[in-house]
Parts: structure tokens; sequence; C-alpha cells
């Protein structure tokens, strides 16, 4: 059985935690600054213990690391940093699920010549996308563009934002605030966030989608001058888009984020009715012929040991615990620096963890794999 230690116990770390102890291969350590709500969710599952959390104290932390085989982030991405810092002291795995681009880099910086496995950007967006996107550009013997979307969404929105909390608030609101990165003509570079607007419709229900911040992971890096287009962009609901830019440039809440999280936690309701909609393009060229392979899912919420997760909660914890699995198994090693990224994860290897198979959707995958 292995050890682990969770960091964050809200509803992601739930989620984690849950996955983690029905398999039965493995005790957690629930990790949170609030030891009543850590001991709260430990006591709903077999193998788990409730500790306190206290990231400023650095002998606790090595303490609470000590005899794991990894801890896994499930904190706001700002935390990070310093859970890499114990991670390496401590010689254990490392695997977060944040967003943000400075973050991963300080990380990447530390995983540098580390004798552990360092794997930020877990989860869905960025993570799992980044696993189905590499699949399908593998495919391909030339590239010309690869376009990756998703959207976790209310199934019923009624607020004018049609949209409901339903992870980190942080989060959300840095990926709409911070700089995106493409590939545009081949190289590179920054765009704005809310920009690159688009719509489109599925099953006769309207969509947009725009750039946001941190959901490429690190695929702009692995194929830069590989590729002429590579973006990410988020799918909401008709009109989102409008009302966040009229808060963050005309209300300058863009200069007040904390402000802006009392808001929407005020405002915003949460659900636990919601989906996941994963999307991938690839256009290029096969044996000589201009093709394009898709990749297009919606993962619904789902009862989970009598317990019902929503459908974010699943795929961001099945993007994290996948990965730990095939790790730990020995059927994933770290690149040479000691970082291992989403995109070296096979997608099938993936699905067929007991973790990913939530994941799977047999449309989706319909010859994929041929």
């Amino acid at each position: 059985m292995y050890t682990i230690c969770l960091f964050g116990a809200g509803k992601i770390g739930e989620a984690i935690t849950a996955l983690l102890s029905l398999s039965g291969r493995y005790y957690v350590r629930v990790c949170d600054q609030n030891i009543e709500r850590a001991q709260e969710i430990a006591s709903r599952w077999k193998n788990c213990e409730a500790c306190a959390l206290d990231l400023s104290d650095p002998s606790s932390c090595l303490s609470l690391l000590k005899g794991s085989s990894a801890v896994l982030s499930a904190l706001p991405y700002f935390c990070n940093v310093d859970v890499a810092q114990y991670a390496l002291k401590a010689r254990v795995h490392y695997f977060d699920l944040t967003e943000d681009v400075a973050t991963t880099r300080a990380v990447n910086e530390l995983a540098i010549g580390a004798p552990v496995c360092f794997m930020p950007q877990c989860g869905l967006a960025p993570g799992f996308i980044s696993i189905a996107a590499e699949h399908l550009l593998r495919l391909f013997d030339q590239l010309e563009s690869c376009k990756m979307r998703v959207g976790a969404l209310p199934i019923f929105p009624t607020n004018r934002l049609k949209y409901c909390l339903t992870w980190s608030t942080e989060g959300l609101i840095n990926e709409y605030c911070n700089p995106c990165e493409v590939i545009e003509q081949g190289k590179r570079h920054l765009v704005m966030p809310l920009e690159g607007y688009e719509t489109f419709s599925v099953d006769g229900t309207e969509y947009e989608a725009f750039n946001t911040s941190g959901g490429l992971g690190s695929l702009a890096e692995s194929y830069e001058g590989k590729i002429r287009a590579l973006d990410y962009k988020t799918i909401r609901y008709p009109g989102h888009r409008d009302l966040i830019s009229f808060l963050l440039s005309d209300l300058k809440f863009i200069n007040h984020r904390s402000d802006l999280k009392q808001v929407f936690e005020r405002s915003i309701p949460t659900t636990d009715q919601d989906k996941c909609m994963i999307f991938v393009e690839v256009k290029g060229l096969i044996d000589g012929r201009y093709m394009q392979k898709t990749y297009a899912s919606t993962v619904p919420s789902a009862v989970v040991g009598g317990k019902h997760f929503t459908a974010i909660q699943l795929t961001t914890a099945s993007g994290i615990c996948a990965p730990l699995d095939l790790v730990l198994q020995g059927k994933l090693t770290r690149r040479g620096e000691g970082i291992l990224r989403a995109e070296d994860v096979p997608l099938d290897m993936f699905l067929n963890n007991e973790f990913g198979v939530y994941y799977r959707d047999e449309r989706a995958l319909r010859g994929l794999f041929i």
C-alpha cells in the first residue's frame, strides 16, 4: 500500500481522497490548515487520516512527508512552490493541479536534477487536454494546427453569467487575467486573455470560447517550430465573456483580484449538476493527404463510492491520480531533468488506468487507436 500526502482538503481534495481510498492500494494523509475539514473528509473513507497543515513550518511539513511515496497538492496555485520545495527535500514525488504559468516554471526549475518525479499541471486543463492533444498530434507526419477547448459548465445556467463556481475561485480569476501562451506562424508568444473570441454549436446548444491562461500546459514549448498554430480556449455559454470583460476592464477588478474573489464567492452559486466538455482538433498531413483528426467528449458527474461528485471534481481528481498511479507502478518515468509532462502520458495508458476510466467515452475514442 502506498502512503500519499494530500495537501488541500477542498472539493478536489475530497475527490482525490475518495478515488485513492476506493482503490484499496493507497493510504492517504489528508492535510489542511483547517483540521476540521481534513477530519471530515478522512472520516468518510477507508485508509485515511487527517493532519494539520502549516506551510510556514518546514519541520512540520517534512514530518508529514516522511514515509510517503508522493505529495499531491490540491492547494491554491500560489502555495505550490513551497510544497515542491518540501517534496524535493523529502525526496518524494510531486504532483499539482496549477494552471499558473509562473508557478509551473518555478516548480520545473526545482525539478532539475531531482531524484524523484515532478509533475505540475495535472488535472483536466492543463492536464488531460494535453494528453488527448498529444495523441492526435503524433498521428501526423506534418502538422498545421491544433485547437484545444475545454469547459466546466453548469447544466442548468440561470444567472446572467450563465456560470456556477465549480473549482478554485483564485484559479478561475487567474485564468481570466493572465497572458495566454499560443503558437502562431510557428513561433511561441503571448496573447491577451478573453480575446480570440469564437462561437459554435453542439447538439443545438450554443457556446462561446476565448483565450484563457494556463490550459495549454507545456505543449507550446514542446511544439514551437513544429506546428504553424496551436492554442487553448475556455468554453462558456454565450454572454459570459463580455460580462467578465466588463468586470475586469471597465470596473477595474483586474487590479483588485481579491475583491473580485469575494464578489464571485458571495454572488455566484455552486452546483453539483455540471458537465466537462473536451474538444481537440488537429490538422496536417498524413501519408501526403491533408487530414483532420478530432477528439470530442463530454464527461458527466457521477456517484462514486456512494457519494455524488461533480464532473469537474472527477476529471480533475482523475487527472492527477492516474499519472501518480502510473509513476508508482513504474509505467511512467521522469525526463532526465526530473520533469514529467502531461504529454508524456500515453492516452491509452491513461484511459486504461483505474483512475483514468472516468474519461472513457467510446464514441470519442472510436478510430483513434487504429
